[in-house]
């Protein structure tokens, strides 16, 4: 197994570890610590991709395994956020749903012998996702900071709002995006569907 595809794997071994932080409030600094580990199994992301190009290193494994440790990455975070209260359902159900629907197609393309690699829109829906984790993460420090009262916020409910508000903005954005890339998925690869028996 090369290098890259070991980073793809190490972002899924990273997952439990960050879930771990993000749900033990009894933790101090436990919103820091996710989001520090959230971030670097973010970068072997962007790690990964480019040491397969540089060396060319690209495979028919790391095309499927790659977008596949980000959806675990990704919807792992929403799925915490929604038991946290950061979110609601709508938002991961329709993510989780886009998800479920290009990674069948990519099973049917495979089935005929196609990879469905990620596309610009996958990569933005992905860059998008991964912001509005890391920056709900990040606000919710700030205020688990004000608990501590290693901080002073002014009005902490106002912030909480504020910072409610900001959260939802963002997750609705990639939402629209996360949609946006499916339909574009389905419209390039639609003779798979279309020809599916």
């Amino acid at each position: 197994m090369n290098l890259p595809n070991k980073l793809t794997l190490l972002r899924i071994i990273l997952v439990p570890f960050y879930i771990f932080f993000l749900l033990m409030p009894g933790i101090p600094h436990h919103y820091l610590i996710a989001f520090v580990i959230f971030a670097a199994a973010s970068y072997t992301d962007h790690l990964d991709g480019k040491i397969a190009r540089k060396n060319n290193l690209i495979t028919d494994f790391g095309k499927f395994a790659d977008p596949l440790a980000d959806k675990i990455m990704i919807l792992a975070a929403l799925a915490c956020f929604v038991q946290l209260g950061l979110t609601n359902a709508v938002v991961l159900t329709i993510i989780v749903s886009r998800e479920f629907m290009v990674t069948a197609l990519r099973l049917v393309a495979s089935a005929k012998g196609k990879v469905v690699a990620a596309n610009k829109w996958g990569k933005a829906k992905t860059i998008s996702q991964i912001a509005a984790v890391l920056l709900i993460m990040l606000m919710q420090y700030v205020l688990e900071l004000n608990g501590m009262k290693i901080i002073s916020l002014p009005d902490t409910q106002q912030y909480t709002q504020i910072f409610t508000l900001a959260g939802d903005i963002a997750l609705w954005i990639t939402t629209a995006l996360t949609l946006i890339s499916g339909f574009i998925y389905i419209k390039q690869n639609f003779e798979f569907i279309k020809n599916a028996k």
